[in-house]
C-alpha cells in the first residue's frame, strides 16, 4: 500500500526527476507536473495526498495557483512550496494562503522527507479527529470478552488481511462504525485514511456530489471516494442510500472509477469498501427499495454484529470503560456501579445496544449524587421505579422471576405490534429493532405464530 500520493510541481526536469526518484524509494506514488496547466489538469484527474509546489515557473507562478487553489474555501490537500529564490514575504504569504510549509532549494533530503511525511500525517490526523469528536472516549478496539466478541474480532483479523470488500450488519446502536474502524486498524492499509460517508440522509442530487465530488470551472471538490483512497471508506446506513445513488455507486464499484457531478474526465480510485446497515437488505431487495447487484457487489464478507441483550457478560466491562472515558475525557465526576445495580442492567433489553449504554452512563454521572450508583438509581433512571403511593399498583409480572416475568413481556409485546401491524413480519421487526431472522426464533421460544404476511 502506497505511503501516500504526491504531486511535484516544478519547471527543473532535473529536480522533479530527484524528487520523484527519493520519494518512490520511500513507498509514495508520483506524479510529476513541470507547469500549472499540467499542475491543474493533475489535481483534476485525482487528489494528491500532498502537494510540492515550486513558486518560481515561467507561466503562472507557485503564489498564483496556491491562492487558486485555496480561494474555494481552503486547500483540499496540504501544500509545501519550494523554492531557490525564495524571501521572508514570500514565505510569509504561502503560508498565510494556507501551505503547510516552505522548503529552500538546494533541498535537504532528510528535511524533504520529514516535512512529507508530516505534513500528510497531519492531515489524516486532521481527518480523523473530526470525526472522533462525535464521539469521544471511544474504544479502538471492541470491548468483550464474551464468545461472541472473541469470535467476531478473530473474524475482523482474519478479513483485514484481504483487500475482500465487507457488509456489517447489526442493529442500530450496536457499533457497527467501531467494528469498522477495527477492520481498517487491522489491515495492510491502517496508515490509510478511514473515511466515513453517512450520505444516507442526504437528498440524491447532493448525496451524488458528495460521494463522487463535484467540478465547477477551476474548483474542484474531492469527494469522500477519493478522500479514501490508499485506505478505507465506510458506507454508513448503506440500505437507506437513494436508488439514483445506489446506480451511481454500483457502476463506479464496478468499474473502480467515477466522474464527478459536472466534470468530463473519469476518476479511478483505490480503496476498501466496507458497507454498514441495521436492514434485512435481502428484503429491501424484494421490497425494490436497493438494488439487487449493489446487494452482490457489496456482500463479498459478511459481518454480524451482535446485539447487546445477547452477549451480557460484556456488560459489565462496557460500563467501567464509559464511566472511566468519561471522567478522563467529558470532566464528569467519578461514580461506580454497585454489584446489584450492575447484575440489574445485565438484564436489561437495552434496545438501543451500546448507544444506550453509552448515554445511560453519562446520564447516570450527570444526575447521580454521591460516589456510588444503586440499584434503586438504575431502576429510576430505567424508568422502572414505582412512583409514591402507587404501592398495590404492582404489576402480575413483578411478582415472576426474573426470566418468566421478561417472557411475559415479550410474548405481550409482540402480539400487540402483530396487531398493530396487520401480522406484517417486517414492519413487526423494523419496529422492534431487530433481524427478521432473529425475530422467529423468538416467536418460537414465546410459543407465538408468526404472521401470514410479509410486507
Amino acid at each position: 500500500m502506497s505511503a501516500g500520493y504526491v504531486l511535484v510541481v516544478d519547471d527543473e526536469p532535473e529536480i522533479s526527476r530527484l524528487v520523484q526518484e527519493i520519494l518512490e524509494d520511500e513507498g509514495y506514488t508520483v506524479a510529476v507536473a513541470n507547469n500549472a496547466e499540467d499542475a491543474r489538469h493533475a489535481r483534476r484527474q485525482r487528489r494528491p495526498d500532498l502537494v510540492l509546489l515550486d513558486v518560481w515557473m515561467p507561466d503562472v507562478d507557485g503564489l498564483t495557483l496556491l491562492r487558486e487553489w485555496s480561494e474555494h474555501g481552503g486547500l483540499s490537500s496540504p501544500v509545501v512550496m519550494i523554492s531557490g529564490h525564495g524571501t521572508v514575504e514570500t514565505a510569509v504569504e504561502a503560508i498565510h494562503l494556507g501551505a503547510y510549509d516552505f522548503l529552500e532549494k538546494p533541498l535537504s533530503l532528510s528535511r524533504l522527507l520529514l516535512v512529507v511525511k508530516r505534513a500528510i500525517e497531519a492531515d489524516r490526523l486532521h481527518s480523523e479527529n473530526i470525526n472522533l469528536k462525535r464521539q469521544p472516549g471511544r474504544s479502538v478496539e471492541p470491548i468483550g470478552r464474551s464468545a461472541p466478541m472473541a469470535h467476531l474480532r478473530e473474524q475482523i483479523k482474519l478479513v483485514a488481511g484481504h483487500s475482500a470488500w465487507v457488509l456489517i450488519t447489526g442493529e442500530a446502536g450496536s457499533g457497527k462504525e467501531l467494528f469498522g474502524r477495527y477492520l481498517h486498524t487491522c489491515s495492510g492499509s491502517s496508515d490509510g485514511p478511514f473515511i466515513e460517508a453517512g450520505i444516507a440522509a442526504v437528498a440524491g442530487q447532493f448525496a451524488a456530489s458528495e460521494l463522487f465530488g463535484s467540478e465547477s470551472g477551476s474548483e474542484i471538490h474531492y469527494g469522500l471516494i477519493e478522500q479514501a483512497n490508499g485506505g478505507t471508506l465506510y458506507l454508513s446506513e448503506v440500505g437507506d442510500i437513494d436508488l439514483h445513488v445506489q446506480g451511481l455507486l454500483l457502476s463506479a464499484l464496478q468499474n473502480k472509477a467515477f466522474t464527478r457531478q459536472g466534470g468530463k474526465e473519469s476518476v479511478s480510485f483505490d480503496a476498501r469498501i466496507v458497507a454498514a446497515t441495521q436492514y434485512d437488505l435481502e428484503e429491501r431487495v424484494q421490497s425494490g427499495r436497493f438494488r439487487e447487484d449493489l446487494y452482490y457487489q457489496l456482500d463479498v464478507v459478511p459481518i454480524r454484529i451482535p446485539p447487546l441483550r445477547e452477549r451480557p457478560e460484556d456488560i459489565p466491562l462496557l460500563l467501567d470503560f464509559y464511566v472511566q472515558s468519561f471522567v478522563q475525557h467529558g470532566n464528569l465526576p467519578y461514580r461506580r456501579f454497585s454489584v446489584d445495580a450492575v447484575r440489574r442492567l445485565c438484564d436489561y433489553h437495552w434496545g438501543g445496544n451500546v448507544r444506550e449504554l453509552i448515554n445511560f452512563v453519562q446520564r447516570m454521572l450527570i444526575l447521580g449524587k454521591g460516589d456510588e450508583i444503586s440499584r434503586p438509581d438504575v431502576e429510576a433512571a430505567l424508568g422502572m421505579g414505582q412512583p409514591a403511593g402507587c404501592s398495590d399498583a404492582v404489576p402480575e409480572a413483578f411478582a415472576l422471576p426474573l426470566r418468566e416475568a421478561r417472557a411475559s413481556f415479550e410474548k405481550a409485546y409482540f402480539s400487540f405490534l402483530l396487531e398493530t401491524t396487520g401480522g406484517q413480519m417486517g414492519q413487526v421487526a423494523r419496529r422492534a429493532g431487530v433481524e427478521r431472522t432473529h425475530l422467529y426464533r423468538k416467536f418460537k421460544a414465546l410459543g407465538l405464530k408468526a404472521g401470514g404476511r410479509e410486507d
